[in-house]
C-alpha cells in the first residue's frame, strides 16, 4: 500500500488517500472503510447518448465518484479454508484461481455529469488506483495504526505452504493478514492390493508428484526475497517423499534457485490431517516459531495457544467474551488482550468505539494487544470464542467479580434514590 496523502488533525478529522497494490491491501481497506465514511475512487459507468436522429450510442466512461458508504463486501475465492471436493476421475483436479475483490456501495455525494446526486452506486476497488477515505466519525488509533502498518514497504507473502496427503495438495500463501489458498490439486491414488495394484499405485504417485511440482512452480513465489520459509506439511510420510521428488526434479532440470531454496528454507512438519485448517498446527510447531517468531501471524498462533493452555490450567486467568473481558479491563487485570479485527468492523460506531477504548486502555497500562486477522485460521478460532479473550496478570473469579459489580450497581441505585427522596 502506498500513502498518497494524509490530512488528519489532532481530533481525528480529515482524510487519507491510499493506493492498494495487492490482495492484502484490499483487506486493509475493507477494515478501514466503515458505514457512513465518504470514499472517492475511480468507477466505470455506461453512458447512453441520443443523437438528433434518435439513434442511441452507448459507451463506457471512467470517472471518479464519491460515495457515502452503506455497505462493504470483501471476497477472496482462495482465502476460505473449506476443502475442495475430491474427484474419482483419472485426471488431476485443479481448484479455482485466486480472486480478491472489494466492493463499496453507497450514495453519490458529489456532483457529476454522468451520475445524479443521491443515486446508489457500487465501486469496484482496483489495484494501483487511489482511494480517498474521509471518516464519518473520526480516525481513531486502531484505524491510524492499520494505515501505518499497511504502508510498511517490503511486505508480501512470507510463507509458502503445501499441505498434502496421498494424492491431494493445497498450495497456500501466508502474509501478515491473509492466508490465501492459491491452488489445489487432487490425483486419485489406487490401493496397493496386489502386484498389479502396486504398479498402478506407483504410476499414480509419480503423476501426483509431477502435478504437484508444476503447481508449486506456478503458485509459490519461491524466488521472492520476502519468502522466509517453504512448509511441506502432511500426515505420515508424504511430505518427505514430496521433498525428495521435488529436490531431485529441480536438480534434473538444472534449476539451481529452486534446489537451493528447498535445501535452505524448507520445513517438513507433521500435521494430523491433509487439510488447510492444519496450518494452525504448523504455526504452533517449534520449527516455525523459531524461524518466524517475529511475524504477526506466527505471534497470533503462539498467543492463542498460550490462552488455551492457560484456560486448561488456571481458568481464572483466561477470560473470554465481551462482557467478561471488559470487566477484567476495568480491574486493570489484563496482561494480553486477544481481539479479532472483525469486532472493529461493527456497523454500530458505538461498538467500535468501545473496543478501541479497551485496546487503548490496556496499552496505556503496559499490557499487550494482539489484533487477530479473521482471514487466518487463528483469527477464525478466536471468532468462535466471541472474537475477544484475555490472559490476566493475576487470577480473578468471574462469579465474585460479577457479584461485586451487582452490589456496586445496587448501591449506586440506592444512593440515587436517596438523593431523589431527599430532594423531594
Amino acid at each position: 500500500m502506498k500513502l498518497i496523502g494524509k490530512g488528519v488533525d489532532k481530533e481525528g478529522t480529515g482524510h487519507v488517500t491510499l493506493r492498494p497494490e495487492d490482495d492484502e491491501d484490499m483487506w486493509h481497506l475493507y477494515n478501514l472503510i466503515q458505514e457512513g465514511d465518504n470514499v472517492r475512487a475511480p468507477a466505470i459507468r455506461r453512458v447512453q447518448n441520443i443523437s438528433s436522429t434518435g439513434s442511441t450510442e452507448s459507451k463506457r466512461v471512467r470517472l471518479n465518484l464519491t460515495l457515502a458508504v452503506t455497505r462493504t463486501e470483501f471476497s477472496s475465492s482462495g482465502a476460505a479454508s473449506t476443502e475442495a471436493a475430491t474427484s474419482g476421475t483419472g485426471a488431476a483436479q485443479a481448484g479455482p484461481p485466486t480472486s480478491t475483490t472489494l466492493h463499496i456501495t453507497g450514495t453519490v455525494t458529489s456532483e457529476n455529469p454522468h451520475v445524479r446526486m443521491g443515486a446508489f452506486h457500487t465501486l469496484d476497488i482496483e489495484s494501483h488506483r487511489d482511494v480517498r477515505i474521509e471518516k464519518f466519525q473520526s480516525w481513531d488509533s486502531v484505524a491510524l495504526g492499520r494505515v501505518e502498518e499497511a504502508c510498511v514497504p517490503g511486505r508480501g507473502a512470507e510463507v509458502g505452504a503445501v499441505v498434502c496427503g496421498e494424492g491431494t495438495a493445497a498450495f497456500c500463501l501466508l502474509s501478515e493478514h491473509l492466508t490465501v489458498v492459491a491452488h489445489r490439486i487432487s490425483v486419485p491414488i489406487p490401493r496397493k492390493a496386489s502386484a498389479p495394484g502396486t504398479q498402478q499405485h506407483e504410476k499414480a504417485m509419480t503423476k501426483f508428484y509431477a502435478t504437484l511440482f508444476e503447481a508449486f512452480i506456478r503458485h509459490i513465489p519461491y524466488a521472492s526475497p520476502s519468502i522466509r520459509a517453504i512448509v511441506l506439511a502432511s500426515p505420515g510420510w508424504v511430505r518427505d517423499s514430496v521433498y525428495d521428488w521435488m529436490l531431485g526434479e529441480a536438480s534434473r532440470r538444472g534449476d539451481k534457485t529452486l534446489a537451493r531454496t528447498l535445501r535452505e528454507k524448507t520445513l517438513r512438519i507433521h500435521v494430523s490431517s491433509p487439510h488447510v485448517h492444519s496450518l494452525m498446527e504448523v504455526l504452533k510447531s517449534p520449527e516455525i516459531n523459531s524461524q518466524l517468531k517475529e511475524t504477526k501471524f506466527a505471534r497470533e498462533g503462539v498467543v492463542l495457544d498460550k490462552f488455551f493452555k492457560m484456560l486448561g490450567v488456571d481458568e481464572m486467568r483466561a477470560w473470554y467474551g465481551p462482557d467478561h473481558v471488559c470487566l477484567a479491563a476495568e480491574r486493570g487485570a489484563i496482561g494480553t488482550l486477544l481481539i479479532s479485527d472483525e469486532l472493529f468492523r461493527a456497523s454500530d460506531p458505538a461498538i467500535r468505539k468501545k473496543y478501541v477504548a479497551v485496546t487503548e486502555g490496556i496499552r496505556q497500562k503496559g499490557g499487550e494487544v494482539v489484533i487477530f486477522s479473521s482471514m487466518h485460521e487463528s483469527g477464525q478460532q478466536l471468532n468462535q470464542l466471541s472474537g475477544i479473550a484475555a490472559i490476566l496478570t493475576f487470577p480473578l473469579d468471574v462469579e465474585v467479580v460479577e457479584a461485586e459489580e451487582r452490589e456496586a450497581k445496587e448501591e449506586e441505585e440506592r444512593l440515587q434514590q436517596a438523593r431523589i427522596d431527599g430532594g423531594g
